[in-house]
């Protein structure tokens, strides 16, 4: 991949700062108090990087003489997916320490390549200290490693946010799996049922149902069209969404 179309790519994905949000607004429920918890993805539902994990990995397969990426591939076989796992996929002769060290390239690739583009998507820290306000637990639940959302959380520091942090080397099974999802609802004390999960990819999405929790998707990695297939409500941004949309959610189990 020469250097000027890593740089034509690079100013196709950047953040437009277009308000984009999914969900009617309105205020926050006045004397809410909460009843459930929310879950959430990290990779691009937290922070828009999706686009640019989809580069590091176009950016792998050069290297190593792979066929080139389609966006379409990532999206169905990669996002959401533990590195190490997409790694044994695509190199399967290849031994434990040689996936270890070409998973390590690929996270290179992405921190040293992407850092000055990471942001929050917009509106979450806002959403996120409306939910705190009202006292709803959070935890983040992602496929990635410690030391990945270490690096997150130091570009955009939003880790104050959560009571609980579970990693993919936590549980047993990766995603689509809901292993992970009820780790999560395990750590901050709540059933299932009363959590909601929020998530960008295929295989989050048939986790957090599989989970028998309310999902509700973001854009950032499929069209609403198809989000609002699987999931309870499907949103663009957090700029429009509140604490009582997500209270409705579970109001609605009782109509």
């Amino acid at each position: 991949m020469s250097t000027e179309s890593f740089s034509n790519d690079i100013n196709k994905v950047l953040p437009t700062g277009e308000d984009l949000g999914g969900a009617s607004t309105g205020g926050d429920l006045e004397g809410a108090k909460a009843t459930f918890a929310a879950i959430f993805d990290m990779d691009g539902t937290l922070i828009d990087n999706t686009p640019f994990h989809f580069l590091a990995w176009a950016l792998l397969f050069k290297e190593h003489g792979l066929p080139e990426l389609s966006r379409e591939t990532y999206k169905g076989e990669i996002s959401g997916i533990p590195i190490a796992n997409t790694v044994r996929r695509y190199f399967a002769d290849a031994d434990e320490a040689t996936i270890a060290s070409i998973a390590h390239q690929k996270q290179m690739f992405y921190q040293r390549e992407f850092l000055p583009y990471l942001k929050a998507i917009s509106g979450l820290e806002d959403f996120l200290a409306e939910l705190k306000n009202a006292g709803v637990k959070m935890a983040v639940a992602t496929s990635s490693d410690m030391a990945d959302v270490d690096f997150i959380f130091d570009a955009v520091p939003i880790g104050q946010y959560f009571d609980a942090i579970i990693t993919g080397d936590m549980v047993q099974e990766p995603k689509p799996s809901p292993l992970i999802f009820l780790k999560a609802a395990e750590l901050l004390d709540t059933p299932p049922a009363r959590c909601v999960v929020f998530e960008d990819s295929a295989a989050g999405l048939q986790a957090g149902n599989s989970a028998g929790m309310k999902v509700v998707g973001i854009t950032t990695s499929h069209p609403a069209e198809k989000i609002n297939q699987v999931a309870s409500l499907a949103i663009n941004n957090y700029a429009g969404i509140h604490l009582h949309m997500l209270a409705a959610l579970f109001d609605h189990e009782h109509e």
